[in-house]
């Protein structure tokens, strides 16, 4: 039971992370696809820039609960299978699961030909369903780097390359009689998602290394209305 539990919430993490909300809110509010426009990337920021404010909040609120329903469905399949993992029955490993394949189908959706964005909102919302805690905690740090620095990627790349180590250390908080290993199972997996966001980043570490990334500003370069 414990595979197909896992399987089940693959699948369906995979087939709710395809769905793109940017592509979605721009083709429906404006008819427009946002993969054509300004970085040609379907996520909140290109959002922003492009088609403004409205769009955007539309795009962050779509994202987010992305990531938060792929947990709880996750979990749900765990309670009616009758499964988890470790001798408590724990099925705190499969939001992490669950997350992983939601950043998958987020950046290579089946349904618009496998290009997509690049997961972050949908990886942080993960940890919203799954521990609060370590949500607020990588929040925290996202608006701090970008208060300072101005720049969403940047922001979002240490937020990611901190969550392995925020996630262990309320692991070990919060651990009770859970087994080391399993601390070190769901830790790992925070890893690999924090890992495939960062790597989705790669051309923005190039710009940021050449000192010609985009600064964030409220005020949107919107010209096609």
């Amino acid at each position: 039971m414990l595979i197909l539990a896992i399987v089940l919430s693959a699948v369906l993490s995979y087939l709710l992370g395809s769905f793109n909300s940017a592509i979605l809110v721009v083709r429906l509010l404006k008819h427009k696809d946002i993969r054509d426009y300004g970085s040609h990337n379907a996520g909140l920021t290109n959002t922003l820039r492009c088609f403004g404010k409205g769009c955007a909040a539309l795009t962050l609120l779509g994202d987010l609960a992305k990531g938060i329903v792929a947990v709880w469905l996750s979990r749900g399949i765990c309670v009616l299978l009758d499964t988890g993992l470790t001798a408590q029955q724990d099925v705190h490993f499969i939001g992490y699961i669950a997350g992983i394949f939601a950043i998958l189908g987020h950046v290579f959706p089946i349904y618009y030909h496998f290009k997509g964005g690049k997961g972050v909102l949908v990886g942080v919302s993960v940890f919203l369903g799954i521990d609060w805690k370590v949500f607020l905690c990588l929040i925290l740090i996202f608006i701090v780097v970008l208060a300072i620095s101005r720049y969403v990627s940047l922001g979002s790349i240490i937020a990611s390359a901190c969550c392995p180590v925020i996630t262990f250390l309320f692991q070990m908080w919060q651990r009770g009689d859970l087994p080391m290993w399993y601390i070190w199972l769901n830790t790992g997996l925070s890893a690999l998602m924090a890992a495939w966001v960062i790597w989705m980043h790669r051309s923005n570490i190039q710009r940021l290394r050449a000192g010609n990334e985009n600064k964030f500003s409220f005020h949107s370069s919107k010209t096609h209305e």
